[in-house]
């Protein structure tokens, strides 16, 4: 079966294509991005403006226009923290759906959390036990543990990454005050949600994925620097990290853009992504974790093929 995953994220609007079927490894086919910056395209209510409606319309068309050309049988579309949060969320959704005719399923906090676990949990299977997953989006931050496949405790917190920027760090580079009071309040935040696991016992392995993490691990000098492959196994050093997060915030979005790894787009929210990732390192007490190149779209993929395959008839 070929699998389209849509996901109508708060950084880009992305189209994965994979070849799966019911226990076997999803084996990617296709990659379709867009970058919308949705988390960026609010007005002063919440509300994703007309503008941003327009460019997500449009862009959610494309996505449906390549998926058919690329033979996609089953779509799975859904919508994370830019669309779920926003103001208008409803009226995005059905103008979405009436132009374009995708129904757009709106995850929740903990359902991103819970799928993006599942992905981690499969990537690296049950020797690894238990696991810490740390998530940095566009417009949230999700936090899961536990040692199955479904884990025990899962958080989300509105600490996305073009979400601070975009609401924090008005200047280029920003002003050192701003950057100061937005590491207290991405620390003020964690801090309401670590005890929830603390009080289970410490994790085997501490697993990072998104896109945040990754380049991160690049800057900070992880095994692996300058390979593209999704098997290139990444680590993130703490005291590493440390040491970046003063230079970046010294540098402007043209100078971060030109860093390995980096891309254009995605330079200007790096430094609010490293400040939520050294500050969930801290507060959890992770000194090093490892990067995962599974995440939620995969994770969406798999709970899928268990669904049909829990459909199928014995035998």
């Amino acid at each position: 079966m070929r699998l389209g995953v849509l996901d109508v994220g708060s950084n880009t609007v992305h189209l994965l294509v994979v070849d799966a079927h019911p226990g076997a490894r999803p084996l990617p086919a296709y990659s379709h991005k867009a970058e919308l910056r949705l988390a960026e395209l609010l007005d002063d209510d919440g509300a994703i403006s007309p503008h941003g409606i327009e460019r997500l319309v449009a862009t959610v068309r494309e996505a449906l226009e390549v998926a058919e050309d690329k033979g996609v049988e089953d779509l799975l579309p859904f919508a994370t923290s830019a669309v779920r949060d926003a103001a208008n969320a409803d009226l995005v959704l059905r103008r979405v759906a009436d132009e374009t005719g995708v129904a757009l399923r709106v995850l929740s906090g903990e359902d991103e959390a819970r799928l993006t676990f599942l992905a981690a949990r499969r990537w690296f299977g049950w020797s690894a036990g238990r696991l810490l997953v740390v998530d940095i989006g566009g417009g949230s931050l999700e936090i899961a543990y536990g040692i199955d496949e479904e884990p025990d405790t899962a958080a989300s917190l509105p600490l996305g990454a073009g979400r601070l920027t975009a609401a924090r760090l008005p200047g280029d580079p920003p002003a050192p005050a701003d950057v100061r009071a937005l590491r207290r309040h991405v620390r003020h935040e964690i801090a309401k949600v670590v005890g929830d696991f603390s009080r289970l016992a410490p994790p085997d392995r501490v697993v990072a994925t998104s896109k945040t993490f990754k380049q991160l691990a690049r800057l900070a000098g992880s095994p692996g620097n300058g390979e593209s492959s999704m098997y290139t196994q990444r680590e993130l050093d703490r005291a590493a990290l440390e040491e970046w997060v003063p230079k970046l915030a010294a540098m402007p979005t043209a100078e971060r853009a030109r860093l390995p790894g980096v891309s254009e787009g995605r330079a200007r929210q790096l430094l609010a992504g490293a400040l939520v990732a050294e500050g969930a390192m801290d507060l959890f007490g992770v000194a090093r974790l490892e990067v995962c190149p599974w995440a939620l779209r995969e994770g969406v993929i798999l709970r899928r093929l268990d669904t049909l395959a829990a459909a199928a008839p014995a035998g």
